[in-house]
């Protein structure tokens, strides 16, 4: 019997990709940082994988290891890279590696003569995102770098990659401007005899709504899981997390009765509440106070007052609710449950934070679909 739980439909995930996949003729890759956005690193890779994605992105080091002491073999791409890593042993795992400076250079360069291999590099342009990436007045110093080393032996430059800032709003022009200084980025490089097999900047949002920079691969992120980007638009793809509880205790009070920390909420009239064990602990944000929805029974109800560390109260009205009961803070929306747009709404988040909030190891995951086999 279980308490609460975070439910992974690892089917969802794999058909969601293949659904992409089918949208675009550049290779896919899958980002599975985070721990693959709450569902789960090795699980979710390996369901992205079935799908038909051709490679796995993550943030660190540490994830891309993990993939691979998991066995997983595909093409890794890890780029939130600080400096002082282990990079020999990314280097000897056959990991691709983001650089975005010539002090990383430097130490991928180190890093390949320890591991006795070339490194494989793909290095990162920022065309307006301000985030990582060398900024234009840096790239040759960059791109300098990044073909010394490669005509010395030490590196191989795979990649030559950028990420949009605004792709979720279609039509924004700074889409069109990013595009285009990265076409320019993609011409100095090839004038430093730099010429990669793989050009990206497409992101989930890019990859559904603008097949012209699709390129040579694109990065799904949020979509592999069953979550849009866009906002009011599904694509068609199927949420695959649903998180839930059993309902601990379920009590009548009277009308004028506060509710959790601080009193913030009172009770109308006689009502039942009922007490469920997920919290602020367990990845249920503060915010979704006297807001969250929460299906319970026949059912869809607020989260009454504050949320706790470890419980919320829900206000059920007259609805006969028992100990035991399951309580569904979000779900595909099959039966009527919220889904993390509803919780998006309810807190003022995107949906990529409400998935990944739920990574927590004391709220176990139970996978299920013929992937999980």
């Amino acid at each position: 019997m279980w308490q609460a739980e975070v439910r992974v439909d690892l089917d969802a995930i794999r058909d969601n990709v293949a659904m992409l996949r089918a949208r675009t003729s550049a290779e896919v890759l899958v980002a599975v940082k985070a721990d693959g956005y709450g569902h789960g690193l090795v699980p979710a890779g390996r369901a992205a994988l079935a799908g038909g994605a051709t490679w796995l992105g993550v943030a660190t080091l540490d994830e891309a290891l993990t993939l691979r002491r998991a066995g997983v073999q595909a093409p890794v791409l890890a780029w939130l890279l600080s400096p002082g890593l282990p990079l020999h042993e990314g280097v000897a795992a056959g990991i691709d590696l983001g650089a975005a400076t010539t002090g990383l250079i430097d130490e991928l360069v180190a890093a390949a003569r320890r591991a006795g291999r070339p490194a494989r590099v793909q290095v990162k342009l920022d065309t307006g995102l301000s985030r990582g990436g060398a900024v234009a007045s840096e790239w040759p110093a960059l791109l300098e770098s990044a073909a010394k080393a490669q005509a010395g032996g030490d590196i191989e430059v795979v990649g030559v990659w950028s990420h949009f800032a605004c792709a979720d709003e279609p039509g924004h022009e700074s889409i069109d401007r990013q595009l285009a200084a990265f076409h320019e980025g993609l011409a100095l490089a090839a004038t430093y005899g730099i010429h990669p097999t793989l050009r990206h900047i497409a992101n989930s949002a890019a990859l559904l709504t603008r097949p012209d920079t699709h390129l040579d691969l694109v990065r799904a992120g949020i979509a592999a899981y069953g979550l849009s980007p866009i906002a009011g638009e599904t694509y068609g793809l199927r949420p695959a997390m649903t998180a839930r509880a059993r309902v601990m205790l379920a009590k009548r009070v009277p009308a004028g009765q506060g509710v959790s920390y601080g009193l913030t909420y009172t009770t109308e009239r006689e009502t039942t509440l009922a007490v469920v064990p997920l919290g602020y602990g367990d990845g249920v944000p503060r915010h979704a106070s006297s807001a969250g929805p929460v299906r319970v029974g026949g059912t869809t109800a607020r989260i009454a007052g504050r949320v706790c560390m470890d419980q919320v109260v829900v206000d059920v009205g007259d609805e006969p609710v028992v100990p035991g009961d399951v309580a569904t803070l979000f779900g595909p929306g099959d039966d009527g449950e919220p889904t993390a747009d509803d919780w998006a709404a309810a807190t003022g988040t995107i949906n990529y934070e409400i998935v990944t909030r739920f990574g927590s190891s004391r709220v176990p995951r139970h996978y299920v679909g013929e992937v999980a086999r």
